[in-house]
């Protein structure tokens, strides 16, 4: 499985935590940055692992900063991404079985290392549920596609 993985300043060293331990564990990672812990801004870090999961150049993608929501909202700007902030494992459960997420956003704040890799090893081990879900995941991508002129 291939794994884009980013962070800003609050979220590098979880960043890098989940990142080697995802090397380690044998997937293959690309590593959007930063690299380094000096003060960036987090849209300049989601925008290309947001893009390389939605051509498909990643099966799945990593954001870590301060809380994991903005990085959420910076990626779910681009189609085709359904990310997600969770800080328990039911959350990351459920975001992958329902949404089918396929970026999840981890908040620096509210979950240590082992807390995170256990997340990120759920969503990366969770299957989508598909059924009633399915139509719902499917409502989202037409709402990307329709000009704001016909959406309701």
């Amino acid at each position: 499985m291939r794994i884009a993985i980013a962070a800003d300043h609050a979220g590098f060293v979880l960043k890098e935590k989940l990142r080697q331990t995802l090397v380690d564990d044998g997937y293959e990672v690309e590593d959007f940055g930063p690299a380094n812990a000096e003060s960036c801004d987090y849209p300049d870090y989601a925008q290309p692992v947001a893009r390389a999961v939605a051509a498909g150049r990643a099966d799945r993608g990593i954001l870590v900063c301060s809380t994991g929501i903005g990085m959420a909202i910076a990626a779910n700007k681009i189609a085709g991404v359904r990310a997600a902030p969770a800080v328990s494992e039911d959350e990351v459960r459920l975001t992958r079985e329902h949404n089918d997420a396929n970026i999840l956003t981890l908040g620096a704040r509210y979950v240590d290392g082992e807390q995170a890799w256990s997340m990120t090893r759920l969503f990366l081990h969770t299957d989508f549920a598909g059924g009633r879900h399915a139509r719902r995941v499917a409502k989202i991508a037409q709402m990307e596609e329709a000009p704001s002129s016909e959406r309701p």
